[in-house]
């Protein structure tokens, strides 16, 4: 029973001044954070990505020395150039493995919560790369044990390795973004990336080389540089026209 003055449970009388409130728009880089985060931490209870391509990058490691045989002068100048090769060939495959995880719900979702389209492409990246990271530094191990490589340019791993995770990631992300909806994308995808990254390759082997001979390898880290920076361009060129067009 309700009397008079009395408010009716259930409801609440409106504040206006709650309604006239401006509601608070997320940042864009609280954006990127937040789905960075997302994809981390989905990444981290399935393990899918990095348990099927990690135990591959090993054993493809494996196989030289195997062929070879115990050639240890001709394993030793192979080494470094056959650890490039491979975070390439199968990081490349990381990084495409992991895009091609978002379902079309989940972008329509992205969509109707306002999220900025490129903030997603971001955030696919920045989780590609710490992946990559991983896979890279988890193969350096075995690198050095299966070819017992000098160890002198190997410092510089701590500037390679996150150049070339960055620019693998983000052609990862363009090419699964600009390739999404075709039918055969998960083997148009790793032929987009495999050759448009042999100037991260070529950056990151003659970085190596030139710091195992005493030289310093700053032009070649600046080319590194440059190939993140021209992908970079092409993923938000890349979220503006998926922006665009129809799904």
């Amino acid at each position: 029973m309700t009397g008079a003055g009395v408010r009716p449970r259930g409801k609440r009388a409106a504040d206006p001044v709650a309604a006239s409130r401006p509601r608070r728009e997320v940042s864009f880089w609280r954006q990127v954070r937040e789905l960075t985060r997302t994809d981390l931490r989905a990444e981290r209870r399935s393990g899918e990505a990095l348990l099927m391509v990690v135990p591959f990058g090993a054993t493809a490691l494996l196989i030289v020395p195997l062929a070879v045989g115990a050639d240890v002068p001709l394993l030793r100048s192979l080494g470094p150039g056959l650890y490039w090769a491979i975070v390439l060939l199968f990081g490349a495959l990381l990084a495409v493995r992991h895009t091609s995880t978002r379902s079309a719900a989940h972008q329509d979702l992205l969509d109707l919560l306002g999220v900025d389209p490129l903030a997603p492409l971001l955030a696919r990246a920045a989780a590609s790369t710490v992946l990559l990271v991983v896979f890279a530094v988890g193969l350096a191990p075995v690198a050095v044990a299966f070819y017992d490589p000098a160890l002198d340019g190997w410092a510089w791993l701590a500037a390679l390795v996150p150049l070339v995770a960055v620019g693998l990631a983000v052609l990862g992300t363009v090419a699964g973004a600009l390739a999404d909806g075709v039918d055969q994308r998960a083997s148009l995808v790793p032929v987009l990336v495999v050759p448009l990254a042999v100037p991260l390759l070529i950056a990151a082997t003659q970085a190596q080389q030139a710091a195992a001979h005493s030289q310093p390898p700053t032009g070649w880290l600046l080319l590194a540089v440059a190939s993140d920076l021209v992908v970079l361009v092409a993923l938000v060129a890349a979220s503006r026209t998926l922006e665009e067009s129809p799904r």
